[in-house]
């Protein structure tokens, strides 16, 4: 799961792939054919752009969260992805979903000039099986319910989007952001149940 030609930014496959959409409303199904055979790791950081910044987009975590961990499922097992149709369908609003897509974009073309292949060990072999399980658990976090919590989406989507360019690009610096940012994304989480969970026994005392 890669691509063959690492000189085309990233930014640019992706401004790409949404200057494709067209219509009032858009659905995974139509990003999917947009992006073709591009790879399943091309949607994962499409799919990690709309949490980049602060907005909400209503179903927009479940979907693209639920399609990230299948999608990462596929690339650990190294099979074509499966993904229900109302998963595939669900329709979403365009136009509150492009601008903040295209707002990533221009986030990720900030690092284009960082990212290039190296440190390969850690983009292939058994590494590819352990990114994608790290991917997986990166689309479980996005799905979290502390959607009303700042940062909640945008920090596991930071890490998907690192590891995602550190495979797509087979750059095992981002590879290693990427480790990073869903390692700080855990300790964020682990931070605010305990929180809740002291709040809540402070309370009841």
């Amino acid at each position: 799961m890669r691509f063959d030609d690492t000189t085309v930014s990233l930014s640019d496959t992706l401004t790409r792939t949404i200057n494709s959409i067209q219509g009032e409303t858009v659905t995974l199904r139509e990003l999917v054919a947009a992006i073709g055979e591009q790879g399943m790791l091309l949607l994962c950081a499409l799919a990690a752009l709309p949490f980049l910044i602060p907005v909400s987009i209503p179903g927009v975590s479940t979907v693209f969260g639920a399609a990230i961990v299948l999608l990462a499922v596929a690339i650990t097992l190294n099979r074509s992805p499966w993904l229900p149709d109302r998963i595939l369908d669900r329709e979403l609003d365009a136009a509150k979903l492009l601008p903040a897509l295209r707002k990533g974009v221009k986030l990720v073309s900030r690092i284009d000039a960082w990212v290039r292949p190296r440190a390969l060990s850690l983009t292939a072999g058994r590494m590819a099986v352990v990114n994608g399980c790290v991917l997986v658990f990166g689309g479980l976090l996005l799905m979290a319910p502390f959607g009303l919590i700042p940062f909640s989406n945008t920090a596991p989507a930071i890490g998907i989007l690192l590891l995602s360019i550190g495979m797509i690009q087979r750059d095992g610096v981002f590879v290693l952001l990427g480790y990073l940012g869903t390692v700080l994304t855990v300790v964020y989480f682990s931070v605010l149940l305990f929180a809740a969970f002291w709040a809540g026994s402070t309370l009841l005392s």
